[in-house]
């Protein structure tokens, strides 16, 4: 009988594309919308970098560096309750508890609300850029449409982000229109404390999201403007869960 010969099947995401020659960023692990695991991403030569490896190493580093810093809110907010459970007898046995709860600004309630619907843009924004079928446009340089889309969002994000902060400013200047500042009292010393504190971190997420954007318009690699969107946004996230925690400390813990 005569023999059959298999032809060699093509690896077709191995195109080069203007992209250093890197897979489509479409893998389901990315985050993205793809289907199935039979895209043989072990396989390819050592020494390529494909999304899905750059999102993953961005991603773990990401959460790395954010292991300290919720390690630093951990022992505050342990001090926080050490303070407030601590006192002292004066001279007739009498139990003295110099902490007296700080009254928060309604504002806060705004800003929490602003800070949630920041998040949400967010996520919105990182999910455009793994949206597949425009992803692979924009891969084969027909255009950027998930990038112009994550851009919007991101924008939103960013403005979001700002009257949050804009909140926070204002929740100060009411508290010291009341006389109570950062030494006034162990409790408002923690609300300043703990509000400062978490704004600088979010401030850092508003660098983030300014240079995601700049990323965005002027990247020529999708993949890195990938990993700049993915990475923002997680921060992005963690920092408004962790402010969700801290407010209703603040409210409800005092």
């Amino acid at each position: 009988m005569p023999s059959t010969i298999t032809p060699p099947e093509i690896d077709r995401h191995r195109i080069s594309d203007g992209n250093n020659g890197h897979r489509p960023p479409t893998d389901k692990r990315t985050g993205g919308n793809g289907e199935g695991d039979g895209d043989n991403w072990n396989n390819r030569p050592r020494g390529h970098r494909g999304p899905h490896e750059r999102i993953s190493q961005a991603r773990i580093g990401l959460f790395f560096a954010l292991g300290g810093d919720l390690m630093f809110f951990v022992a505050l907010i342990s001090v926080f309750f050490v303070t407030k459970a601590s006192g002292h007898f004066d001279a007739y046995d009498h139990f003295i508890n110099s902490w007296l709860p700080t009254a928060i600004p309604s504002i806060l309630w705004l800003n929490t609300i602003a800070l949630l619907l920041s998040s949400v843009t967010a996520e919105i924004a990182r999910r455009a850029m793994f949206r597949e079928v425009d992803a692979m446009d924009e891969w084969f340089g027909l255009g950027r449409p998930v990038s112009y889309r994550a851009a919007i969002w991101l924008s939103a994000t960013l403005a979001l982000g700002l009257l949050f902060l804009a909140g926070q400013w204002v929740a100060w200047d009411q508290l010291a229109a009341q006389h109570v500042f950062f030494r006034s009292n162990p409790s408002s010393h923690f609300f300043y404390l703990i509000t400062i504190t978490h704004a600088v971190h979010l401030f850092l997420g508003i660098v983030g999201l300014i240079v995601a954007l700049a990323a965005l318009k002027f990247s020529r690699s999708l993949a890195t403007r990938q990993v700049w969107v993915d990475t923002t946004v997680w921060y992005w996230h963690v920092m408004g869960a962790l402010w969700i925690f801290l407010f209703l400390l603040l409210e409800f813990g005092q």
